[in-house]
């Protein structure tokens, strides 16, 4: 497999169990639903949502990035339903003009956010009353285990020791940080799935054999939501539930 196609196949294994997770949520009701990806960039996400009917929005301060996503969607055919904004998360609300979505995806941006607290306001109040909040955050009790494996012991340790603070090690929002957020907010949390418990732990050879990433995405899905498993997890998918009077 060329490293190109090797890159495109670890891309798809990773995201994969988010993607059936967001199109589960909107279920039949995705042809009317509409959705909006903070820092979507290229539209890993936005693109797969729009070919299964919704209207999505990707927000994003990369121009180059949203240029990348148009063409997707050109490719894909569904260029009529995606709409790229260039904008900061922190100032969503003046980039799409006080609207409000079905559903509303933070994938990996909590981590780049200078204030925590604002972009996670801003992405509530983009989310309609009954509306769905997705979001994808890395896990750094990951990071420990991949480190030890590594036989990177000393770097293993650091990681431990931020474990405890209130943002990861590299500055960014933990699960723990996002779950308590979500609760001060009033979102109830609906769903939560570790995500990678072993991708990265499995060697790169044995992908290559046959039928072996359809089962890594078993084995991925079996584990997503029992303990210990998906407390190991490179990444931690949470979907929570805007109050309908709220």
């Amino acid at each position: 497999m060329s490293s190109t196609a090797q890159a495109a196949a670890d891309a798809a294994t990773r995201g994969a169990p988010v993607d059936e997770l967001l199109l589960a949520a909107l279920g039949a009701d995705i042809a009317a639903a509409t959705v909006l990806d903070c820092g979507g960039g290229t539209g890993r996400f936005a693109v797969p949502l729009a070919v299964a009917g919704a209207r999505v929005t990707v927000v994003d301060v990369s121009v180059d990035a949203l240029a990348t996503l148009l063409r997707r969607a050109d490719e894909a055919g569904v260029a009529e339903r995606v709409r790229a904004v260039q904008g900061e998360v922190e100032a969503l609300d003046p980039a799409i003009g006080g609207e409000q979505f079905d559903l509303v995806l933070a994938h990996g941006v909590l981590d780049a956010l200078d204030d925590l607290a604002v972009g996670f306001a801003a992405i509530v109040a983009a989310t309609r009353p009954g509306g769905l909040v997705s979001l994808l955050v890395d896990n750094p009790a990951a990071a420990v285990l991949t480190r030890a494996l590594a036989g990177e012991l000393e770097a293993a340790e650091r990681e431990v020791a931020a474990l405890g603070d209130e943002r990861g090690p590299a500055g960014g929002a933990t699960p723990q940080t996002v779950a308590r957020l979500c609760a001060a907010h009033g979102l109830a949390l609906e769903q939560q799935h570790g995500i990678g418990i072993f991708r990265d732990l499995v060697p790169g050879r044995v992908l290559d054999h046959p039928g072996a990433r359809e089962s890594l995405l078993r084995l991925e899905a079996a584990c997503a939501q029992r303990s210990p498993f998906a407390q190991i997890a490179a990444r931690v998918h949470l979907l929570a539930r805007r109050p309908a009077s709220g």
